[in-house]
């Protein structure tokens, strides 16, 4: 039956070892396809049984065990959360076995139009960047956004305002994460230049923020408290950093030079058939040029942690990324939280059941590529190859760390569907036809093309050509439609 289903218009089989294969449209109750009857409608994206299992018995997707029968389970029946449930618990006691060889890097002749920064990354963007240390400023970055913005347009690619709710009342490792990530942000090749304004009184003081930044050579600050007029100090500080970043021009870069995030968000039963292997597709070329695909979310990669670990370039990057994995779980542990209360309401409504089964999905983002680092949240990428960066599966978080990180472009697939856009120029990726046709102003390219016929490879070099068009400057949807956030990541007390 394994080759008659993988082949059917009707239902996708990943692996020939799954017990289950999922509803490429919607399947009455009592339809057959190949030699397989539904015994119930199944909605598309959503599983079908392949073969009878006993209550008790693991249920494979992806050729991996998503959960445990909570019943018997016929041929033809509809597999979700009345009969299955998932078999993960608390922390692992993962083995390093042997270190991964990283292939040859592969001689890519494709380049990309960038900004070569002086300490010789690139940027696909060359924008000025407002952040604030406490969201007292945070209007106040706006308006001085909004009127240098209309003082210097055409001159740069945009200046943009970022703004958060916190930098007062906190505390220890709470207030230095904020600081941490503020600094990370600053130093992300697509600012030109940035200017970080300050109140004065809060906790995130401006002097400490400021000692960890790098070169501060493009970076102006002071103290609303400080200035008469704000919005004049805000607008003259803005126009002397576009004095120096438009200095800066495109140039050809190779795709070595490429820093992508990978994000999902919204995902359906379809996202880990399409869209997320089409992403791991390009972060595939990406490594093998010699550049950075960064995967995150790490509570949505439990139950498929060993597909990266078993990747790991080195025992340190092994043991690295074991431990962001086994903390997030103590995280949720020590808050009284089960580590499998994902999916989401949409995850469930669009056909996933279990966390197991998301994130076998979800890590086919990373595709094959060599994992050679594990970064703490606020930790920015210092070498090339596959990153793992700690951060929640919250997506305006998650996406705000792999800016941090060093993103210079964001891959966001999704089943559902967002409109967040996120400092970097994020591609909006759908999962199926379906959404892309709903949203055309959303999403930016349709994955959903491989479920019509056309093949993986063809799909992911389209994909692939539409991420180096939009680093050379080609605006992603989010960026046409003034989407741009960030999300700071709260773990501590609030005085």
């Amino acid at each position: 039956m394994a080759d008659d289903i993988h082949s059917s218009a009707a239902i996708h089989r990943v692996d020939p070892r799954d017990d289950v294969g999922t509803a490429v449209r919607d399947i009455a109750a009592g339809e057959t396809i190949g030699r397989l009857t539904a015994r119930a409608g199944i909605p598309k994206g959503h599983k079908i049984a392949l073969c009878a299992l006993a209550a008790g018995d693991h249920v494979r997707k992806y050729g991996f065990p998503i959960g445990v029968a909570t019943a018997p389970i016929a041929a033809g029946d509809h597999v979700h959360s009345h009969n299955l449930a998932t078999g993960l618990a608390g922390e692992l006691d993962y083995r390093f076995r042997r270190a991964t060889r990283r292939p040859a890097l592969v001689d890519d002749p494709r380049t990309f139009m960038g900004y070569r920064r002086a300490d010789g990354r690139v940027g696909t963007r060359n924008e000025i960047w407002i952040l604030v240390t406490v969201g007292c400023v945070a209007n106040t970055a706006r308006r001085i956004a909004e009127a240098a913005g209309r003082h210097v347009a055409g001159r740069i690619d945009g200046v943009h305002a970022f703004t958060h709710p916190f930098g007062c009342s906190q505390l220890g490792d709470d207030l230095s994460a904020t600081r941490r990530m503020l600094a990370a942000l600053a130093q992300n090749p697509n600012a030109g230049g940035v200017l970080i304004l300050g109140l004065g009184c809060e906790s995130n003081q401006l002097h400490a923020l400021l000692a960890e930044v790098g070169d501060r050579s493009r970076v102006r600050a002071f103290t609303t408290q400080g200035e008469g007029d704000e919005i004049e100090a805000g607008v003259e500080a803005v126009e002397a950093l576009v004095a120096l970043a438009e200095r800066d021009v495109r140039v050809p870069c190779p795709v070595s030079d490429l820093v992508v995030g990978l994000k999902c968000g919204g995902s359906d039963g379809f996202s880990g058939l399409t869209a997320n292997p089409l992403v791991g597709h390009v972060a595939d070329a990406v490594a093998a040029a010699g550049g950075t695909p960064i995967l995150t979310e790490i509570p949505e990669i439990f139950g498929a942690e060993h597909l990266l670990l078993d990747r790991a370039v080195s025992r340190e990057a092994f043991e690295d990324a074991a431990g962001l994995v086994n903390g997030f779980k103590r995280y949720f542990i020590e808050q009284g939280q089960p580590v499998h209360e994902n999916p989401s309401p949409g995850n469930i409504a669009g056909g996933i059941t279990t966390l197991e089964e998301k994130s076998l999905g979800a890590v086919q983002k990373a595709g094959h590529a060599v994992l050679t680092q594990a970064l703490a949240y606020g930790e920015r990428v210092s070498a090339p190859g596959l990153a793992l960066l700690e951060a929640p599966g919250n997506d305006a978080i998650s996406s705000t760390a792999l800016v941090a990180a060093g993103a210079t472009v964001v891959l966001f697939t999704t089943g559902r569907g967002t409109p967040l856009g996120f400092p970097a120029p994020t591609l909006k990726i759908a999962s199926n036809t379906g959404l892309a046709e709903r949203k055309p102003r959303w999403i930016d390219f349709d994955a959903g093309v491989v479920l019509a016929g056309v093949s993986m490879a063809e799909a992911g070099e389209a994909l692939m050509e539409l991420v180096l068009a939009t680093a050379s400057g080609q605006p992603t949807r989010a960026e046409e439609n003034g989407e741009r956030e960030i999300a700071l990541w709260k773990r501590g007390v609030t005085l």
